[in-house]
């Protein structure tokens, strides 16, 4: 396995993890990715395309869950190969860690399973880097621990990504304080996950989620000036033909937009960062 991919962002710099919920066909992909890729020069941004191979945790039985394993890792080195963008997807079960490192170079650890032991330290052992998706029920503290499972397993880049944490029985709530609060407990760069954090749990009469996607800017823009170090987005032509979070992504022609608005207030905060 390659050195040449341990770090996936250099120097500290801001970045973005993109792309659409789950893999469709290799056109969207492609579109998404070349999408992805675009808004990352414009912006001067080191970027990552993201997409599942597999969503484990629909909240119906019969949702579309994605390609699977391996056509999905096809897929996923297509997207790499025709547009050079670092690769990141979830993983669900250790045994996938493996397999998923030889294309992808960000492993990713979904909220729903942030303290299972074998995921994380398999995960870890692949020497990837890792982003581990904080539980919608944790506090920032908590993840110290998740955290130190990774690091224990060897990865070689570490990212905790705030997604909102659940209130009452149908929403999610961002609070502002806990990029400062995750990483001070985990030693890790801080993400916010623009897009699930508007989910909204068993929101719809069948009991799949839904979400409040007019809320993704506002939340964002909060985030950057809380002082996250990275954001995550999932991005799609037309989110309500996605068969996986049609409810809850941006468009992706709103994604150069909101990334000029992001550039923006970080320049602004510099001066006091420099104080």
């Amino acid at each position: 396995m390659s050195d040449s991919r341990l770090a996936v962002v250099e120097g500290g710099a801001f970045f973005l993890f993109a792309g659409p919920c789950v893999l469709e066909d290799d056109d969207l992909n492609l579109t998404v990715a070349r999408g992805v890729r675009a808004a990352g020069r414009e912006l001067g941004i080191p970027v990552v395309f993201k997409a599942s191979f597999d969503k484990a945790n629909r909240s119906r039985l019969a949702s579309a869950r994605g390609p699977g394993l391996r056509r999905g890792l096809e897929q996923l080195a297509r997207a790499r190969d025709e547009t050079g963008l670092p690769i990141l997807t979830d993983i669900h079960e250790p045994a996938q860690a493996a397999p998923a490192a030889e294309v992808a170079d960000v492993l990713q650890i979904p909220a729903f399973l942030c303290r299972q032991t074998a995921l994380l330290v398999a995960a870890g052992e692949t020497g990837r880097t890792v982003n581990v998706k904080k539980g919608q029920w944790m506090s920032p503290g908590a993840m110290a621990g998740a955290v130190e499972k990774v690091r224990a397993g060897g990865a070689g880049q570490v990212f905790v990504t705030e997604r909102g944490t659940s209130f009452g029985y149908g929403d999610l709530v961002v609070d502002m304080r806990n990029f400062s609060r995750l990483r001070q407990a985990t030693g890790a760069p801080v993400v916010f996950d623009g897009t699930h954090s508007v989910q909204q749990p068993a929101g719809l009469a069948d009991g799949s989620t839904s979400g409040a996607p007019e809320h993704i800017g506002a939340l964002v823009r909060g985030a950057v000036a809380a002082g996250c170090d990275g954001l995550f987005l999932e991005v799609h032509p037309d989110p309500p033909s996605a068969p996986s979070d049609a409810t809850n992504m941006l468009p992706l022609d709103r994604l150069i937009p909101l990334l000029r608005e992001v550039v923006a207030i970080r320049a602004a905060l510099t001066p006091l960062v420099a104080v």
